[in-house]
């Protein structure tokens, strides 16, 4: 029987084109030198919803059905009673098949809580920073990650800001997160988390000078996420890099926001705040 010459031809054309598909599946968003990169801020408030239930069911679906990119929790516990002893944030890496990363704030009922990201990136660098002035209340820290984008670097810091009425506590955060955010110039950054000050307040001015507000630039509407059941307050934010030289950066990625919106949730008492970036490589 006479073989085809066009045989190995075909087989090649039908592995590239599977390849391709495959590739194309893990985000819709995705090309080699540009795409969506889809970032989420969520206080979870322990797994807890807003008819007193622990249901973590609830976090994962919303995560998975919004194909986030970068997930920023808060007021994440792991083996503690109130939550039914489970390691939330493992529990959600499994349920959504992301990698994780926790930041422990205290130690809360035999077990921990505090800051934690899930996200389908490469993690490069990672750090848990306490924030050394807490005039006596509940210890806060920062949860830094630099991620591989695109194959370039990504610095992102999450963090859940002391909620008493007095500015003190908070603004000693914000100048121990501006000393942070100094030194990571060479980066492209963001700042994500529950802040507990609503916009234009004394401890967000200071960042403010040097980060832009996602909901500022691109977002419609209050942009409230706080309480979940009857949003009052914007409380929860987005900050990025604000316009700067390509020069100043060794980093080629670039980050710039296109939309930003507020999703109903009866899964905790915040609701998770969205933002969506531009993401280039200039090389």
């Amino acid at each position: 029987m006479m073989r085809s010459h066009h045989a190995p031809t075909i087989v090649i054309v039908i592995l590239c084109f599977l390849l391709l598909t495959v590739l194309g599946c893990g985000s819709s968003r995705y090309s080699a030198s540009e795409r969506t990169l889809r970032v989420m801020t969520w206080n979870i408030h322990h797994a807890e919803g807003t008819d007193g239930v622990v249901d973590l069911d609830r976090i994962a679906e919303l995560i998975e059905d919004e194909e986030i990119d970068i997930v920023a929790l808060q007021e994440v516990d792991r083996n503690v009673p109130r939550s039914k002893n489970i390691d939330l944030i493992t529990a959600l890496a499994d349920k959504t098949d992301l990698t994780y990363a926790f930041g422990k704030t205290i130690d809360f009922q035999s077990g921990e809580y505090g800051n934690a990201f899930l996200t389908r990136f490469p993690i490069l660098e990672e750090r848990n920073i306490l924030f050394k002035e807490t005039y006596g209340r509940e210890q806060r820290g920062v949860l830094l990650l630099v991620l591989d984008v695109l194959g370039e670097e990504l610095a992102i810091a999450n963090t859940h800001l002391d909620h008493h009425a007095d500015d003190s506590t908070r603004i000693s955060a914000v100048n121990e997160l501006r000393t942070i955010f100094a030194r990571l110039t060479s980066r492209p950054t963001l700042l994500v988390g529950d802040l507990n000050a609503e916009p234009g307040s004394p401890s967000l001015r200071p960042l403010t000078e040097m980060m832009a507000d996602s909901w500022t630039l691109v977002g419609e509407g209050d942009g409230f996420t706080f309480p979940s059941r009857s949003p009052q307050k914007r409380i929860d934010y987005i900050f990025s890099s604000k316009t700067i030289t390509p020069d100043s950066l060794s980093s080629a990625l670039r980050l710039s926001p296109t939309s930003a919106r507020v999703v109903r949730s009866s899964a905790s008492d915040h609701l998770p705040l969205i933002v969506d970036f531009r993401v280039t490589t200039e090389h």
